[in-house]
């Protein structure tokens, strides 16, 4: 058993306890000698008071293999997921694979220093345990189009008829190919997916050389343009497709444009309003601008070394980061996606400012909105929409508490001065608010919360047919929860 089939097991094994699927808290069993959970091979497992989202995990020093968590899983499993377990053993695989294709090749790409989205493409998810998987691609793939590998390569074009052109579409810029008049960038790794679209002719050169971002299917051109291309792989979830859906652009320009209204000074909105789609979900692109200055993806906050080389940057980003959501939420009835790999920090002029991009999983109030003036955006995803403040309050505490803000502030500080720091600096965002009932609301789902809700990743991303969970958006499938890390102890 490696060091890594071991760690990765106490993962698969730690979120299924989370998310309770196949009622897994039934098998854990309390006595003198502590707590523990009866595998399939009747083995006791020890566990240990839980993380920041859990209220048990497997102790530490405990040595699982993942063959002996895969076999819980397969006994506990109701014979209805059958295939969605099937594909959650493949993505434990890809995973363990991963993990060992980049401790092989680590030592390598630090020795090139890479970029911060390199080195934040190394961290793990702090919740879903297999996010090393990317369904369906090799290890030579993810050498040759993976971030952590730190690769760059020539993109592939396609010659795509102008009336496959979708309303909103626009003309490819200048500065991403000079001649590109009806051509579509294609990512290597969607050829042969492009190749099978009728009417659409792939080219044979390669052209412009470009190096992925921390999102795989995003590349950079230059240092201020991104690309956003459409990719034949899954990632958090075989559900959770790196495909582009038709009217995700376009939804994404309008959340853009909205949350421009909204900004203050410290908040940056990335440019993402040059987009083109053909209606297939191959066939897809989205330019995004960046401002000046030097970028930090928040998640490489979570990289050894790199807060220290920033300086004491972390209160400064949680004020940001809680000023901007707080403020979004209260007034406008709007809690954004954005979460550790959707959010930088940007150094310029002597000021550090937030950047928000891709954003067309925000939610976002009508009621609220036409209550503060501002026009409802009409998004196309009727999904973007809801008057539920729980429903956006669910949003807040999974994306911006969880992950952009405890998942980067417990990794950075011993625990109790982390939960100081996040309930002062949240307390403070919310406190020029008063009674406001979406002020009071928040607080109560926060920092008076006795706990703080989860998502439940794997059941709704892999495990569980959207039928049978119910489960009308996978990203914001929820029933699980947490100890409140706010709470002093």
């Amino acid at each position: 058993m490696s060091s890594r089939d071991s760690y990765l097991a106490a993962r698969v094994l730690n979120a299924l306890l989370r998310e309770d699927y196949g009622r897994l808290s039934s098998r854990v069993t309390r006595d003198r000698d502590g707590v523990a959970l009866t595998m399939a091979d009747g083995r006791l497992v020890r566990l240990a008071p839980g993380s920041l989202f859990q209220d048990f995990v497997v102790a530490p020093g405990e040595l699982l293999g993942l063959e002996q968590v895969l076999e819980t899983l397969a006994e506990i499993a109701d014979p209805a997921d059958a295939e969605g377990v099937a594909a959650f053993f493949d993505e434990c695989l890809a995973a363990l694979a991963a993990l060992e294709l980049h401790d092989a090749h680590l030592p390598g790409v630090l020795a090139r220093k890479p970029s911060y989205e390199s080195l934040a493409a190394f961290t793990d998810h702090p919740v879903y345990p297999t996010a090393r998987a990317r369904t369906g691609l090799s290890e030579a793939d993810l050498l040759a189009y993976a971030p952590e590998f730190a690769p760059s390569f020539p993109l592939r074009w396609a010659r795509v008829p102008g009336e496959l052109l979708m309303a909103g579409s626009s003309p490819l810029p200048a500065d991403v190919l000079p001649d590109g008049d009806g051509l579509f960038p294609v990512h290597p790794l969607t050829v042969a997916e492009v190749a099978k679209i009728d009417g659409v002719r792939v080219l044979d050169e390669p052209r412009v050389t470009v190096r992925p971002t921390l999102s795989m299917r995003t590349v950079e051109v230059g240092p201020r343009v991104h690309l956003k291309l459409p990719l034949p792989t899954a990632t958090l979830g075989t559900r959770n497709r790196r495909s582009i859906k038709p009217g995700t652009l376009r939804d994404g320009a309008r959340a853009e444009l909205l949350l421009r209204e909204l900004a203050g000074p410290d908040v940056l909105i990335a440019d993402e309003q040059a987009y083109a789609h053909a209606g297939h979900e191959y066939l897809a692109w989205m330019v995004r601008r960046l401002p000046p200055g030097k970028i930090v993806p928040v998640a490489a906050l979570a990289v050894p070394g790199v807060l220290a080389e920033l300086g004491d940057v972390l209160p400064a980003y949680l004020r940001l980061l809680f000023g901007w959501n707080v403020r979004l939420f209260v007034e406008y009835g709007v809690a954004l996606e954005a979460h550790q790999q959707n959010l930088a920090l940007v150094f310029a002029d002597g000021a550090m400012k937030l950047l928000v991009k891709d954003n067309d999983g925000l939610l976002a109030s009508p009621a609220r909105l036409a209550a503060a003036g501002v026009a409802v955006p009409a998004f196309g995803d009727a999904r973007m929409l809801t008057d539920d403040p729980h429903a956006l309050a669910d949003v807040f505490v999974t994306i911006t508490l969880h992950l952009a803000a405890a998942a980067i502030t417990f990794g950075a500080l011993p625990h109790a001065e982390a939960s100081a720091l996040l309930r002062d600096t949240l307390a403070a965002a919310l406190e020029p608010y008063g009674d406001d009932p979406m002020a009071r609301l928040l607080r109560a789902r926060t920092l008076e919360a006795a706990r703080l809700t989860g998502k439940s990743m794997v059941t709704a991303g892999t495990l569980v047919a959207k039928q049978r969970s119910g489960a009308r958006d996978i990203n914001k499938f929820y029933g699980t929860s947490g100890p409140n890390y706010l709470r002093r102890a």
